[in-house]
Parts: C-alpha cells; structure tokens; sequence
C-alpha cells in the first residue's frame, strides 16, 4: 500500500495496468485507453510488478524538492506579514523588508505564493475585457499624414542620453526629417516643425502620442479653458490637423522607426566615428536618411504630394506662431507682470490700447519677447515696480501722445517730489 489513498485517476490507472498485467488486456487497449505510448504501459507494468500500488504514483511524489523552503522560514515569514505593521505589504517590499529586518534571503516569487496561500495578499485582477486593435490601412498620398515622436537613448554609446525627435510619412514610410534635439520639450519641437515646414511644407495631419508637449492630459488644469497646449495652437494656426494615439501601437510606423534606429544608426555612427550631436546631425541628413528611405521607403497607392506650401503671410508669422504664448490682463496704469517682471506701455501705440484688454505675450525661439494686441505688436519697456507711479492719466493708449501731466503734488508724484526735496536740501 501506499502512504496515502489513491486518487480516482492513479485508482483508474492502476486497475488498467493490473488488468494489463493480468493479461485481461493487451497492451496496445491499456495504452490507449490510458492514453499514453505502449513504452509507458510496458514501464508500468514493470512497476506495479515490483511496487504494486506504488507503482504507477511518480517517482518524486513523496520525495521534498532540493530547493523548497524550509517550513521554519515559512512559519517565520507568516508570523513576519501578520505583525500589525507589516499586514498592507505587497511581496516585494515584503521580500526587501524580511532581508533588511529577519534576514531571510527569499525570491518576490516565493514571498508572493506564501502571501497568496495564506491570504496575506491578493493579486490584482485586470479589469475589463482584452483590447483588440485592428489593423489602420496605410494613408494613400504622401504627406496625408505624418506620424511624429522623440526618442531618448543613448545614441552615441557614451553612456548618456539623447533626444532623436523623428517623423515619418505614413503611406510611403518616408522620413523627410530626423534631428538630435535638448528635448521633446516645446521650444525644441517648434523648432523642428519650422525646419520642416520649410523643408516639406504642411502635411494635412500629424500623428502622435498625448505627451505633455503636444495634448493637456489632466482634466485639472483650468488654466487652459481649450485644452490646447501651444503646440496644438500653433499646429492650428497652420491648418494642420493633430491626431492624438491613445497608444503607442496605435502610431506604430514611428516606434519601429526608433527600434531600427536604434539598431542601425548607433552601429552606422560608430563606424564613422560621430560622437556628438552637431556632427550626428550632419551624418543623419546628409548620409543616413537618404539611404534609409532608399532602402525601407514604400510606393504609395495614388501617386503626388498632398503637403501644402507655405503662403507668403504664413513665412512672415512664423516667429509669432512657433513661440509661447501667454495672455494678461493690461492694468489700469498701463502695465503688464509676468514672471515677475513689470512692463510698462508705450505712450503710443500704433493701434488704441485700453485697460482691461487682454494682450499676448510672445516669447520667440530667438529669445525676443513680443507684446500683442490682436495682430499688431505693442511698444513697451521693462520697469521697476516703482516706476509704476509714472503712469498716465488717459483712458486709452493711440497713436497720439496724451497731453495731460500730473502736477508735483500729484499723489502720484508725492514720493517723487519728496526725494527730490531731500536731495536739494542736502545739497545746500
């Protein structure tokens, strides 16, 4: 007999083979109704021969393997989880925390099974059903849509990273333009958009992902009543049409894009011997790019361009449409704070000017900033908050310069007028 009852699958096998072995079956029936090879009945039978019962139990059944845990660690790590202040641990802070305080050495596997078998810890189960993407037919015309992103990695195998911001025609798998960048930040994108707006003209659409640059994703964030971040807006002002993916298989032509530049342009610009950003620009748009779209690019199904050339007033507003911009409120003495800075109206404005009128801040890629009223550029100059006492008694700045003064006992001027006095008399 065996050290424990047979379970109704070994009891089934074993009256098999013992009827096997008792002749009353051949062994061909005894494997086939066992379903397993005649070799394997000819085993068993020998088994059961030697062993009786035993015999058709595995070999290891009873046996404990070489690498289980020790029933003392375990009851020590139950004990462990079950203290009051350790009952919220998941298994891998569980496995750091019972090295750093007990000095049980144990796998998050193992922690996780004897958490979960002693209802320590639950697993969390997926929620909803599985998603099924379908497959997007490629768009029919080159230019039709541009599939967009930046890629960190380390590049030039120097152990640092870098940004390698990339875009990649959807329906011939061309890559017009690629570039080493700071970042995918906002100031480095415009950049990259300009030189392609220029090199290519506006694609009817881009595709991209919903990083922070290109789409506000946090519904608390009311200081942008139109969700638009300003690469929205200046994609807007183009009439270009952005696409957000709602994954990154969604935009799928640009991420293989990466993992092949990842592969072959890193070996390529080790060959060369590039090391840096300015000559791995140059490798990339005058040697890589030509004989990666010769090799990978496809033939679109209608032929022609659908990229839309640049108007003559669209060239001359693109400093204004590639920069940041903010809005504030003109105050009553003529003045706009921003970043904690004050700046004061000119007297004169080539388009009239009243308090309370929402102007637009321009900061350019170039460095410059910009004041706008509507479409024309206000005159101003960086002040001192105190100089804010100077300012004019008018209800709108024009074109004309107000006429009326202050007098010096002005409150206005009152501070003015005493330092004035005070540095007279000292003078005497």
């Amino acid at each position: 007999m065996t050290d424990r009852t047979l379970t109704p699958e070994e009891r089934e096998r074993y009256d098999t083979i013992r009827s096997c072995v008792d002749q009353d079956i051949t062994n061909a029936v005894a494997a086939a109704k066992l379903g397993i090879k005649i070799r394997q009945v000819q085993k068993l039978k020998r088994a059961v021969k030697e062993n009786g019962e035993r015999g058709v139990l595995h070999g290891n059944h009873s046996r404990v393997p070489w690498n289980a845990t020790a029933a003392d660690t375990r009851k020590s790590v139950v004990a462990f989880l079950k203290k009051k202040n350790h009952r919220d641990f998941g298994p891998t802070f569980a496995m750091e925390q019972l090295a750093k305080q007990e000095k049980i050495t144990l796998s998050r596997e193992t922690v996780r099974s004897i958490m979960v078998k002693k209802k320590l810890w639950k697993a969390k189960q997926r929620t909803g059903p599985a998603i099924h993407r379908e497959w997007r037919e490629r768009r029919a015309v080159y230019g039709e849509l541009v599939q967009f992103d930046g890629s960190y990695h380390v590049w030039f195998e120097n152990g640092e990273e870098h940004c390698l911001l990339g875009a990649i025609d959807d329906a011939t798998s061309t890559v017009p333009k690629a570039i080493f960048e700071d970042n995918e930040g906002v100031v480095a994108v415009f950049r990259f958009w300009w030189a392609y707006l220029i090199m290519n003209g506006r694609p009817i659409a881009v595709y991209l992902d919903k990083f922070s640059t290109y789409k506000i994703n946090h519904r608390a964030a009311i200081d942008n009543d139109e969700l638009m971040t300003q690469f929205m807006r200046a994609m807007s002002e183009l009439g270009i049409k952005v696409i957000n993916a709602n994954s990154p298989e969604a935009k799928g032509r640009v991420e293989r894009l990466f993992g092949t530049l990842q592969d072959r342009m890193v070996k390529e610009m080790r060959l060369e011997g590039t090391k840096d950003r300015e000559s791995a620009n140059h490798f990339l748009a005058e040697t890589y790019l030509p004989d990666h779209n010769k090799r990978f690019a496809v033939e679109a199904r209608q032929k022609g361009d659908a990229h839309r050339p640049l108007t003559k007033e669209m060239k001359e507003r693109l400093p204004s449409i590639f920069s940041i911009q903010s809005q504030r409120v003109v105050t009553n003495d003529f003045t706009i704070q921003f970043k904690n800075k004050w700046y004061q109206l000119a007297a004169q404005q080539e388009i009239a000017v009243y308090h309370g009128d929402t102007v637009t801040i321009e900061e350019r890629l170039d460095g410059t900033m910009h004041l706008r009223l509507k479409d024309t550029c206000l005159a101003f100059s960086c002040i001192n908050k105190l100089e804010r006492a100077t300012r004019p008694r008018v209800t709108a700045l024009t074109n004309q310069a107000p006429a009326w003064k202050p007098p010096a006992d002005h409150p206005w001027r009152r501070a003015a007028a005493a330092a004035a006095a005070k540095k007279l008399r000292n003078a005497r």
